[in-house]
């Protein structure tokens, strides 16, 4: 399987020496390690959307600027416990193969460069890791560095054996993760603008993305205000870090990165900061984090919060306070294009008077996620009696038959069938009839929602993650702008052919 590689957070450099570079990151206590070229950005844990039928190691889909992003659990796919998210929780986005896939990390580590006679061949002994998954190991003082695969953990993500139809079985309740930067420690995101090394906060910054080719340039906008670019349905001004320094400008290059911020007091409102190059994740003690000199303080650093001393202090990295650069006032321009911007796009709306092809769904939930399916494949909708006639030797996938108006339906539970943890009878559960074949059946849902008009724009394929999956679910409708995801059922393969039959026989 050949990889794609794409820019990655770092300085901008040569093929050569871009090739020795490794983004590195922590999965259950070790350090792992993924080439430069092969990571498109770093994301913070977006909402999830778990799959029936999906593999073990996939912990389920998300949108990432109106695309379908399967995430994958690192933890699950190397056989570790499950960890419940927290702040330092990133997924590492790349693209194999054409698509983009998502690997949930416990933490971002830092830049690594490695050259080729340092990169030893892996065995199985190594963390316990099947040396399969790894390209090789990086030896250093202090620990081993795992460079893995990506071929291999992509296909691994995609297409491991099953834990029976549906996801891996983890611990009965999540443990809370365990904090390792401690009070006495601090975390920064380290970049580069105009050969200056920066860094901000690593609790400010919302997320890490590629800048993209298509900016919209902003008539009458401040010199530092590159444009707008879209970020998940949501206008997301640009602000050049280099025309805010009065830096020399300079058209950005490959490995230039967009730093998104929160606007204080606004938090529906983020701005993108875009740098040279990403470069490191900083982890320092408080004690070599100064305050700003007077001297500077009371002079045009606005923008500076404090001085971080490094490397016995030969290397100095400003630290940026988002909440001082807004106070002062740095940001107002690009406020201003994104109020401006969302008018225009409002009037463009109201203007319009297309009407986009639509279709009809019901909606129901089950184990919290929404699943939709054509309004003309069900029949009707009953209330779940308070007992379901059991009848001998039928088969074990049917739940139970009732009485419907002097025909036996049969019933199916639609959990079971997707293997989620039971829930016991309650008042919202109904049962969806559906014609199967030549024998109506009933589903038990947890409830049925409503009745939804779909756009046809808002309808993506699922990805790919098993074949029995794409069967059932080979659509998910992404409503970006009400912040849901459904999937979309094909009614007639809930059951497959045999089930069908054995309904019809019993």
């Amino acid at each position: 399987m050949s990889t794609n590689p794409m820019p990655a957070p770092g300085v901008e450099m040569g093929a050569a020496e871009s090739a020795r570079q490794f983004v590195t990151f922590q999965v259950d206590g070790a350090l792992y390690g993924l080439h430069m070229a092969e990571v498109q950005e770093i994301i913070r844990m977006p909402a999830l959307v778990e799959v029936p039928h999906s593999p073990a190691a996939l912990s389920g889909i998300a949108n990432l600027r109106g695309g379908i992003l399967p995430v994958t659990s690192l933890r699950r796919a190397f056989g570790a416990a499950d960890q419940r998210a927290d702040e330092a929780t990133r997924v590492v986005v790349v693209r194999e193969s054409g698509a983009a896939l998502g690997f949930v990390v416990d933490r971002m580590a830092r830049v690594m460069a490695a050259e080729p006679q340092e990169i030893e061949a892996a065995n199985d002994s190594e963390q316990g890791l099947r040396s399969g998954l790894l390209r090789g190991v990086v030896k250093r003082e202090d620990g081993l560095v795992l460079l893995l695969d990506l071929a291999r953990i992509a296909e691994f993500g995609r297409a491991r054996r099953e834990a029976g139809p549906g996801r891996a079985a983890g611990p009965a309740e999540a443990q809370e993760a365990e904090t390792v930067v401690t009070q006495e420690e601090l975390q920064f995101v380290s970049f580069l603008c105009a050969g200056t090394e920066y860094a901000m906060p690593i609790n400010e910054v919302q997320e890490i993305v590629q800048l993209p080719p298509d900016v919209v340039r902003v008539p009458r906008a401040g010199a530092e205000v590159l444009g707008l670019m879209t970020l998940r349905e949501r206008l997301l001004p640009l602000v050049s870090l280099r025309a805010l320094f009065g830096e020399r400008p300079e058209a950005p290059g490959a490995s230039a990165r967009v730093l998104v911020i929160s606007v204080p007091g606004r938090p529906s409102l983020s701005v993108g900061l875009v740098m040279d190059s990403v470069k490191e994740v900083l982890r320092v003690p408080r004690a070599v984090v100064d305050p700003l000199p007077a001297l500077l303080a009371g002079g045009g650093a606005q923008h500076l919060d404090a001085i971080c001393r490094l490397e016995g202090g030969k290397r100095l990295v400003s630290i940026l306070s988002s909440a001082r650069m807004f106070e002062a006032g740095l940001m107002q321009s690009a406020l201003d294009a994104t109020q401006g911007q969302q008018e225009d796009s409002m009037a463009e709306e109201n203007a319009a008077t297309g009407i986009e092809e639509e279709e009809q769904f019901v909606i129901f939930r089950l184990a919290g996620e929404e699943y939709g399916l054509p309004i003309e494949a069900v029949q009707e909708i009953l209330r779940v009696p308070a007992e379901l006639t059991q009848v001998p030797q039928t088969p074990d996938f049917i739940e139970g038959v009732v009485n419907l108006r002097g025909a036996v339906l049969p019933v199916v539970d639609q959990r079971r069938r997707f293997a989620l943890a039971q829930a016991e009878r309650n008042e919202r559960q109904r049962i969806m009839v559906l014609g199967m074949g030549g024998t109506r059946t009933g589903f038990i849902v947890d409830q049925v929602v409503e009745v939804l008009r779909i756009p046809r724009s808002a309808m993506q394929p699922a990805p790919r993650l098993s074949e029995r999956q794409m069967g059932i679910i080979p659509r998910v409708a992404n409503l970006a702008e009400a912040k849901r995801m459904v999937l979309i059922l094909e009614a007639p393969r809930l059951l497959d052919a045999g089930e069908v039959a054995a309904l019809e026989a019993a």
